[in-house]
C-alpha cells in the first residue's frame, strides 16, 4: 500500500513538471471552464426566465416532465462536447511533449478540431448514457438511486482511455470503449489507484486555500476589507488549483495511455513510476 502511495505521488510530481515546464497547457482546462459555464447560462437562464412568467411548473408533477430529459441530453451533449473538445487538444499536446516537440495552445485545438467527428460521437453517446442514468435515478423505485450510482461508477471505469485512444487511434466511441477495457485489463486496472492518487495530491495542495477562506469569512465580520480580500485571495486560489487539477488529470492520463498502448516512456516521466503504475497485483505481492 505504501508503495502504491509513494508512487502515485511520484507520478503526480511528473504530471506537474510536464505541467511547470508548459504552463500554456493549464488554458485548456480555463477554457472549458469558461465554455461550461456559458452552455449553463444559456440554458439556465431561459428556463428560469420561462418558470418567474408561469410557463411551466416542474413541482406539479411527480415525475419530471418528458421534455425535461429532452433539454437534459441537449445541456449534457453541449457540456461534454466543450469538455472533451479541450480535454482533446490537451492531451494532442501532452502527447507532442511525450514526443519532444514544443505545441502551443493553436496546435492542441487544431489537432481537436481534426478529430471532431470522433469528438461529437463521443459526446453524443455520453449524453445519452448520462440522460438514460438520470432517468433510472428519478424512477422512485426501492434502489434506484444505487442503481444509477454504481452503473455510473462502472461507466466511469471501463471509459478510463477513451478520449486518448479518440484523440491518438481516430477511433468510434464504441471502439474506443472497447479499447479502453482492452488497455484497462492489460494493466489489470491499477492505473486507476494511481489516478486517485493524483486526486489526493491535488486534494493537499488546495488545503492552504480552504484555509485562507476560512479565515477570510471568518475576519470578513469584524474587519470587512482584510477579509474580503483574504476570501478573494482564497477563491483565486482554489480556482487556480481546480485548473492545474484538472490539467494534471489529462497530462497524467495521457502518461498512462502512451505507456498502455505503445511502452513508450514519456518525457520526464521514470519508466519505475510508469511500470509501477501498470505492475499486475501479483508482481506486488512478490516484492513483500
Amino acid at each position: 500500500m505504501f508503495d502504491r502511495i509513494r508512487n502515485s505521488f511520484a507520478l503526480a510530481r511528473s504530471s506537474w513538471d510536464v505541467l511547470r515546464q508548459n504552463r500554456r497547457f493549464i488554458l485548456f482546462p480555463i477554457f472549458s471552464g469558461i465554455g461550461c459555464t456559458l452552455v449553463l447560462a444559456s440554458f439556465a437562464v431561459p428556463l428560469a426566465i420561462a418558470a418567474m412568467n408561469g410557463g411551466f411548473d416542474v413541482h406539479a408533477h411527480k415525475q419530471p416532465p418528458w421534455w425535461t430529459y429532452v433539454i437534459a441530453f441537449a445541456f449534457y451533449f453541449c457540456n461534454y462536447f466543450v469538455i472533451v473538445f479541450c480535454n482533446s487538444a490537451l492531451i494532442s499536446c501532452a502527447v507532442m511533449t511525450f514526443a519532444g516537440e514544443e505545441p502551443t495552445v493553436g496546435d492542441g485545438f487544431r489537432a481537436a478540431a481534426a478529430r471532431l467527428p470522433q469528438i461529437l460521437a463521443w459526446a453524443l453517446l455520453s449524453a445519452t448514457v448520462g440522460v438514460l442514468l438520470k432517468v433510472i435515478e428519478n424512477a422512485h423505485q426501492r434502489g434506484s438511486e444505487i442503481i444509477s450510482f454504481l452503473l455510473g461508477t462502472a461507466w466511469t471505469v471501463i471509459t478510463f482511455f477513451v478520449v486518448p485512444v479518440l484523440v491518438v487511434e481516430k477511433a468510434g466511441p464504441f471502439e474506443a470503449i472497447r479499447r479502453s477495457v482492452q488497455l484497462l485489463k492489460d494493466a489489470w486496472g491499477e492505473a486507476l489507484f494511481e489516478h486517485w492518487g493524483l486526486g489526493f495530491f491535488m486534494f493537499l495542495l488546495a488545503i492552504p486555500g480552504v484555509v485562507l477562506l476560512f479565515l477570510g469569512i471568518g475576519l470578513a465580520t469584524q474587519v470587512p476589507p482584510i477579509g474580503l480580500l483574504i476570501v478573494a485571495v482564497a477563491i483565486i486560489y482554489l480556482l487556480g488549483c481546480s485548473a492545474a487539477s484538472s490539467a494534471l488529470n489529462t497530462i497524467f492520463l495521457a502518461a498512462l495511455y502512451q505507456w498502455a498502448a505503445y511502452k513508450t516512456l514519456p518525457v520526464s516521466f521514470s519508466r519505475a513510476e510508469i511500470e509501477g503504475a501498470f505492475q499486475p497485483k501479483s508482481r506486488r505481492w512478490d516484492n513483500y
